[in-house]
């Protein structure tokens, strides 16, 4: 557990008025994002089957938190996200191409190290958009990215407009910068140092190819190889004043066809996973091409609050040290 305690920390809004401007916040963000890229709110599920292989085991090492089901004698698994359960409802709810959807995804990551980003609850805004088979391009990458920080810069203005002793978070452009290029210019700096660098350099950036093998024959950050196509992917990174760190706030992705599942299945040595059923619908043909990724609703509440923890926005369970410490600092865990 390592933990970030501000100098000189003070929120500007106290308990009573964050949660005033969270329910703010997180309306006009959902509003203004559905609009921008034509989403149809949808209901989706918290707990799936694993044989249906819709779940998501992320970097290849969560293990999703689990229970019985007496009546079924089978065991269900709570949803790590919902990658590959959107791709499935955009063809079982006809959703045309050039339209999507979203939705509400909770989830439970107990495998998490708690620290100021990272709680054992995830809530988070999934969306998945339909694509034609000629739009997985990068440039069709570019477009939707730019799209969605457009909506992150109106979000901007809306809480000054409620809070006008907060200053702009962002700038008028989003960077495009790849894995490898981080990789070819700080090559002595571990993943997450670049990203720093890169980040008080540009303050917005889309950082492509999570998952791929860099030239150094490492991987910046894993991504599991069943939903997005790693040459075809990023995160959404923000500099953070409050931590003077970075903060991701998405990752997203075009998703892999049927060539792509097959190679990168193959990489990871995961072919076994061609057996289950979304898998096998995929590799046939049968589903969609979709580009989608999630939108973390804590911590678009904690950055453009100006949160310093994510307890602050996300009531959860923190360890005695840490609630102990952050009160000391004048951080108030919910």
């Amino acid at each position: 557990m390592v933990m970030t305690i501000p100098k000189n920390y003070k929120s500007e809004l106290d308990i009573l008025e964050t949660q005033k401007a969270i329910k703010k916040l997180k309306d006009f963000f959902q509003t203004e994002l559905s609009k921008e890229i034509n989403l149809l709110r949808v209901s989706s599920p918290l707990f799936v089957l694993p044989e249906t292989g819709t779940n998501d085991n992320l970097n290849g090492i969560e293990s999703p938190v689990s229970f019985n089901v007496p009546f079924m004698n089978k065991k269900a698994e709570i949803v790590q996200s919902l990658a590959k359960w959107k791709r499935i409802a955009i063809k079982k709810y006809n959703i045309p191409i050039n339209e999507g959807i979203y939705t509400d995804m909770n989830a439970i990551r107990k495998d998490e190290e708690l620290d100021n980003l990272h709680s054992l609850y995830v809530d988070q805004w999934d969306w998945e958009f339909n694509i034609s088979r000629e739009d997985r391009t990068y440039e069709k990458l570019v477009w939707i990215v730019n799209k969605i920080f457009d909506v992150f810069k109106r979000t901007d203005e809306y809480i000054m407009s409620l809070y006008p002793k907060f200053e702009p978070l962002l700038p008028e452009k989003i960077t495009f910068v790849s894995t490898q290029e981080l990789e070819d210019e700080f090559p002595s700096l571990t993943p997450k140092q670049r990203e720093r660098e890169i980040v008080l350099r540009h303050k917005a950036v889309f950082l492509t190819g999570i998952g791929k093998t860099l030239d150094s024959g490492e991987k910046h950050d894993g991504r599991s190889p069943d939903y997005d196509d790693w040459d075809l992917n990023g995160d959404l990174l923000f500099y953070n004043p409050v931590l003077d760190d970075v903060i991701e706030l998405s990752s997203m992705g075009i998703r892999v066809d049927e060539e792509t599942l097959d190679r990168q299945l193959r990489i990871a040595g995961a072919e076994d996973r061609k057996n289950l059923d979304y898998h096998r619908e995929l590799l046939s043909g049968e589903l969609p091409y979709t580009i989608g990724g999630g939108i973390g609703q804590s911590r678009i509440c904690m950055f453009f609050l100006r949160k310093a923890h994510i307890g602050e926005v996300q009531v959860g369970i923190w360890p005695k040290g840490m609630i102990k410490e952050c009160s000391k600092a004048g951080i108030h865990l919910l």
